[in-house]
C-alpha cells in the first residue's frame, strides 16, 4: 500500500527523545511505498530506501518562514470574500469562545472551529489566496469581533490590536498546510493511508486528505505538541507574550489537537502519559492504542551482557542539560550520599544540542555553568595525600569527548543510572540504561513508571533526600543492583525494540486499510477492491449482479 507519511520537516523525528523512529519505520516496512511530506520545514536529508520518495512542498503554503510580504496574496472577489468571512468567523468564534472545562474538545465551540477550518480548506483548494487573506484587515476585524462577542473567554476579550495582529501572523503560519498543492490524485489523493508523526499543524494535511478523499488518518505522538507549547521557555515567542495572546495561542493549539484526535481513525501514543493528554482533549478511548517507540538495542548488547562492567560507587546522569532535568536537586542528593559513602562519584554527561537549536538555546549553557559552580562549592577538590592532586567527585563531560566517546562507554562505567527530572515525556536515556542492564533511580514524572515497571527505584521529584536514599540502597547492595539490571534488560528487549515497533505498525496499517472504504483509481490496483470470490472460476453470484445490470432475483 502507499503511505503518506507526514513529518515535521527539518528534524529526524517528531518532538521528543525517541530518536529517528519514523526513519527506522520506513526502512523496516519495505513492503509498503512511502511518500514523505515535510510540513513546516525542509525535506528530509540523507539517503532514502528505494520504496520511499520525498514530496516537495509547493503552493502558497510553501512560502518562506518569514513574513510573506506580498507573496501568497491575491484579491478575492465578492463571492470568495463572503466565503472567507463566513469560514474565518466560525473558526475565530470557536477559538475565542469559552470551553467547557469538563469537555474541552467538545461542544459548540469545537464544532464551530471544525466548521471554519473545513470552510477555509475548501476555499484554499478552490481559489487559493488564503495566506494573504489570513493577514488581511478583514481577518483582524473578524477576530476582534469574535473576541468581543458574548460568551468569549475573559482573557481573549482583553486582547488589543497588537495581540490581534500577532495572533493573525501566528495563525497564518499554522494554517499554511491548507494552501499546499498536495490535495490532488497525484499526491495525498493517491495515498491509501496518511500517517502523521505528530499532532497539530503536522496532521493538518491528513485532515484535509480525509475531507477531500476519505483517506484514513493515523496519528502517532511520542511527544505531545500541546504540552510542549504550554512548557515553552522564555524567548520562544509565547511565554513573553501578553496574557490575551497566550490565551488565543493556547486555544488554537488545543483546538487543532482536539480536531485531529476526533478525526483520526487511530491514535498511537508512545506511552500512557501521552495517552492521558489525548483522552483529556477528546480522543475516543476505543481509537487509542499505545505503541511504544522502537529503539535500537544491538549497539548496547556487549555492555548489557557483560556482568563485570560498571564501576562500583559511580552514578551516571546523561541527557540534555536544562532546568527541567533538575541537576541542582541531583547535586544536593549526591552531597548527602557522599556523607554516607565517601567513595561515590557522579558523572554528568551532557548530550550536545541538535543543530539548528531553537531560540533560547543559550539557556542550557547558563544552567550548566550554574550547576558547575554549585558542584565546586559543594565538593571542593579532594586529595588523598599532601602531595597528591585534588580531584572533584563530580565530573561534567560531553558525549563525544575524550572521557565519554560513546553512549556505550558511558553506561558501561555506571553502577547506577540516575534520572532527576521534574518534567519528562518518554526519557530515552532510561531505556538505553535498561538495554545496558543497569539499575536505575528515577523521579516519578512522565512515562518513567511505565518504562521501568518494577525494575528500578522511583522517588518523588524535587526530593534530594529520597534520591540519595535510593542511590545509597543500590550502591550498598550489589546483588540487588545486578538483579534489577537483568530484569530491566529483559523488559526493554520485550517492549522497546525496533522489531516490536515495526510489528505493531505493520498490523495497524493493514487493519486500517481493511476497514477503509474502497476508492477506485484509474490504472491502479486497490487492495481489497474486489472480493476474493471474483478471482475464482464459475458462477458464484446471480447473473444480474455479476453483469452489474441490477439486483438479483428474490
Amino acid at each position: 500500500m502507499r503511505i503518506g507519511l507526514l513529518t515535521e520537516g527539518g528534524k529526524p523525528c517528531a518532538t521528543g527523545d525517541t530518536g529517528a523512529w519514523w526513519q527506522r519505520l520506513v526502512r523496516g516496512l519495505a513492503s509498503h511505498d512511502f511518500d514523505l511530506y515535510a510540513v513546516g520545514g525542509p525535506l528530509p536529508t540523507g539517503p532514502l530506501p528505494p520504496h520511499a520518495r520525498p514530496v516537495a512542498a509547493t503552493g502558497a503554503g510553501a512560502l518562506p518562514a518569514g513574513p510573506p510580504e506580498r507573496a501568497g496574496r491575491r484579491a478575492y472577489g465578492r463571492r470568495d470574500r463572503r466565503r472567507f468571512a463566513e469560514g474565518f468567523h466560525a473558526l475565530a468564534t470557536g477559538l475565542a469562545a469559552e470551553a467547557d472545562p469538563a469537555r474541552p474538545a467538545e461542544g459548540a465551540a469545537a464544532d464551530s472551529f471544525a466548521t471554519g477550518l473545513g470552510a477555509l480548506a475548501d476555499l484554499a483548494r478552490d481559489t487559493g489566496g488564503l495566506p494573504g487573506a489570513l493577514r488581511s484587515d478583514d481577518a483582524v476585524r473578524l477576530l476582534e469581533s469574535a473576541c468581543r462577542a458574548p460568551g468569549a473567554r475573559r482573557a481573549a476579550a482583553a486582547a488589543g490590536l497588537r495581540d490581534h495582529l500577532a495572533f493573525a501572523d501566528h495563525l497564518e503560519r499554522a494554517l499554511r498546510p491548507l494552501s499546499l498543492a498536495w490535495y490532488d490524485e497525484t499526491a495525498l489523493g493517491a495515498a491509501d493511508l496518511c500517517h502523521a508523526t505528530a499532532g497539530g499543524p503536522v496532521a493538518l494535511p491528513g485532515l484535509l486528505a480525509k475531507r477531500f478523499f476519505g483517506t484514513p488518518l493515523l496519528v502517532t505522538e511520542y511527544g505531545v505538541g500541546l504540552r510542549s507549547h504550554y512548557l515553552a521557555r522564555p524567548g520562544t515567542g509565547t511565554s513573553d507574550a501578553s496574557t490575551a495572546l497566550r490565551t488565543l495561542l493556547a486555544a488554537l493549539h488545543g483546538r487543532l489537537a482536539g480536531e485531529t484526535y476526533r478525526q483520526a481513525a487511530l491514535l498511537t501514543p508512545g506511552n500512557a502519559h501521552a495517552r492521558r493528554w489525548q483522552e483529556r482533549l477528546g480522543a475516543d478511548r476505543d481509537r487509542v492504542r499505545t505503541v511504544h517507540p522502537g529503539m535500537p538495542a544491538e549497539r548496547f548488547a556487549d555492555v548489557g551482557e557483560d556482568e563485570e562492567s560498571g564501576e562500583p560507587g559511580t552514578l551516571v546522569w546523561i541527557g540534555r542539560v536544562e532546568p527541567a532535568k533538575d541537576l541542582v536537586a541531583l547535586l544536593h542528593a549526591f552531597a548527602e550520599l557522599r556523607a554516607r559513602r565517601p567513595d561515590a562519584r557522579l558523572r554528568i554527561v551532557s548530550v550536545p544540542a541538535d543543530a539548528g537549536a531553537p531560540d533560547g538555546a543559550t539557556e542550557p549553557c547558563a544552567y550548566l555553568a550554574q550547576c558547575a559552580a554549585l558542584a565546586a562549592q559543594l565538593f571542593p577538590d579532594e586529595a588523598a595525600g599532601a602531595h597528591a592532586v585534588g580531584e572533584n567527585p563530580v565530573s561534567f563531560e560531553e558525549l563525544g569527548g575524550p572521557e565519554a566517546p560513546t553512549l556505550e562507554d558511558v553506561y558501561a562505567s555506571a553502577a547506577v543510572v540516575v534520572l532527576s527530572s521534574t518534567v519528562e515525556g518518554f526519557p530515552a536515556s532510561l531505556v538505553e540504561a535498561m538495554f545496558c542492564a543497569r539499575a536505575t533511580v528515577s523521579t516519578d514524572v512522565g512515562a518513567v513508571v511505565e518504562i521501568i515497571g518494577g525494575t528500578g527505584l522511583v522517588v518523588p521529584p524535587r526530593n534530594p533526600r529520597a534520591l540519595a536514599d535510593a542511590c545509597h540502597a543500590l550502591l550498598s547492595d550489589p546483588e540487588r543492583r545486578y538483579r534489577l539490571g537483568a530484569a530491566a534488560r529483559a523488559r526493554a528487549l520485550e517492549l522497546f525494540t525496533v522489531d516490536q515497533n515495526l510489528a505493531a505498525f505493520r498490523g495497524i496499517y493493514l487493519e486500517l486499510l481493511s476497514h477503509a472504504p474502497v476508492r477506485h483509481r484509474a490504472g491502479s490496483d486497490v487492495p481489497f477492491a474486489h472480493p476474493a470470490e471474483a478471482h475464482l472460476p464459475g458462477s458464484w453470484a446471480p447473473k444480474a449482479v455479476a453483469a452489474g445490470t441490477g439486483a438479483p432475483d428474490a
